[in-house]
């Protein structure tokens, strides 16, 4: 077809259908976000076409959902879903209909979507809504409001009550009270019924398309914070000492945090703020002198690695996570460090992430970005070759100096360079000196 971006593509689909006899529309998410002023990242066209009748006019066309009638419609890296207008009936598993039958009016298809707001058809050419259920009522207003019975439509698919909370968030949007008291009664059967990965998903959209911290409120008013991290949820009520936080318990801080995250933030960074105190609830003690936290971060280490274990995380995005939990706790110390432990912190992988951490925990607490500046300072200063040199020694050398491999080898490389890092070891001579009367053979 030649074309370049999914707007246009969707429209010669649409016009394609519409030559062939068929009614073809914009629908879903795309409507939504046009009517508000956004840019849509992908286009649906709903259509009274079969998925046979829509294959034979677009013969490269892929069926992507069988059992749902949905077409995908491709030109080069450009995809445009089309789906057959559709009823569906029973959901046994709490997601799945058991029957779909297909239609040929738009508001028996319209009737079976989430929420009104994403439940507008536009006509292509000319931008004329469809609208059988108050959708642009529900815009105007600011309201994400269940298409008629809630209880019914999060019976269907409970993943549903997640994307409320998104998308009030993301639209700085209320949920209308009858859709939000059917959230609070059902709200428990979310993760015995939906999928790790679906779930972590929708928290990652929560924490990264912008309105984290409102996202996050509703969560816990709704009780789906209870059902799906109960870990987080116990930071309510967790005083901390005023002195150093002034801005109240632990549960306050974490939403201050949340509030400073940019959308497009990437989502271990966002995990990474949301679990950076998930050990204080649990460590919770009021000494003497005021109230303490000691050893808070090990066991944030502990219960952040059941959490991402529990949702699924990949690897890489788990590493990241836990990475950003153990070590947030070390800025404190970094005007102290030697330059050797300095060079190592300030070479971790992804430290950038590791730094807007600190910079949203101090601002959400004594405001004291000292220490940020101090680092930033430091990173302008040393170049990636300072921060990490080439070695000045390797196991072969070791071994061509006589030593036996084993764990041993670690130990002596390490300390060769924190000797390099500390520019008191400058060249490989000096380094195999420095080893042969360290570690005599």
């Amino acid at each position: 077809m030649g074309l370049t971006t999914a707007r246009e593509l969707a429209e010669q689909v649409a016009e394609r259908l519409k030559t062939a006899g068929f009614a073809a529309y914009f629908v879903g998410g795309c409507v939504r976000d046009l009517l508000l002023g956004r840019a849509p990242k992908d286009y649906d066209v709903s259509t009274d076409a079969t998925p046979d009748q829509v294959q034979l006019i677009f013969p490269g066309s892929n069926l992507v959902g069988a059992h749902f009638g949905v077409i995908l419609v491709r030109d080069g890296a450009v995809q445009v879903e089309v789906a057959t207008f559709r009823r569906e009936q029973g959901y046994q598993d709490g997601r799945h209909p058991d029957n779909v039958s297909f239609e040929r009016d738009p508001r028996l298809d319209v009737l079976r979507r989430d929420f009104t707001i994403n439940a507008l058809m536009m006509e292509p050419a000319g931008g004329e809504v469809l609208d059988f259920v108050g959708g642009r009522a529900d815009l105007a207003a600011g309201i994400v409001r269940a298409i008629g019975d809630p209880v019914e439509r999060f019976g269907e698919d409970q993943l549903r009550m997640l994307r409320a909370v998104r998308f009030a968030a993301r639209f700085g949007f209320v949920i209308e009270p009858v859709t939000m008291a059917a959230m609070r009664a059902m709200s428990g059967i979310v993760m015995r019924t939906v999928s790790a990965e679906r779930v972590r998903d929708e928290l990652v959209r929560i924490l990264t398309e912008g309105g984290a911290r409102r996202g996050f409120e509703l969560l816990d008013e709704s009780g789906l914070l209870e059902a799906v991290l109960p870990e987080v949820r116990v930071m309510k009520g967790v005083e901390q000492p005023p002195e150093y936080h002034p801005e109240g318990d632990v549960w306050t801080h974490t939403l201050m945090m949340l509030g400073g995250l940019q959308a497009g933030v990437d989502p271990a960074l966002a995990f990474g703020v949301l679990l950076h105190d998930v050990g204080k609830p649990g460590t919770f003690r009021r000494a003497p002198d005021r109230i303490r936290f000691d050893g808070h971060v090990e066991l944030g280490l502990k219960i952040a690695g059941e959490i991402v274990e529990r949702l699924r995380f990949s690897r890489a995005d788990s590493e990241q996570v836990l990475a950003l939990v153990g070590n947030h706790m070390k800025f404190i110390d970094v005007p102290r460090m030697r330059e050797s432990t300095l060079k190592r912190f300030l070479r971790l992988p992804r430290f950038e992430e590791h730094l807007e951490l600190h910079r949203l925990d101090c601002l959400s607490s004594n405001g004291n970005l000292h220490t940020y500046d101090w680092v930033k300072g430091k990173l302008a200063e040393l170049t990636p070759e300072v921060l990490k040199p080439m070695p000045l020694l390797t196991g072969r050398d070791l071994m061509r100096m006589g030593y036996e491999p084993g764990p041993n080898f670690t130990v002596i490389l390490n300390a060769v360079e924190d000797g390099q890092l500390e520019g008191v070891l400058e060249s490989a001579e000096a380094a195999e000196r420095f080893v042969k009367q360290k570690w005599p053979l």
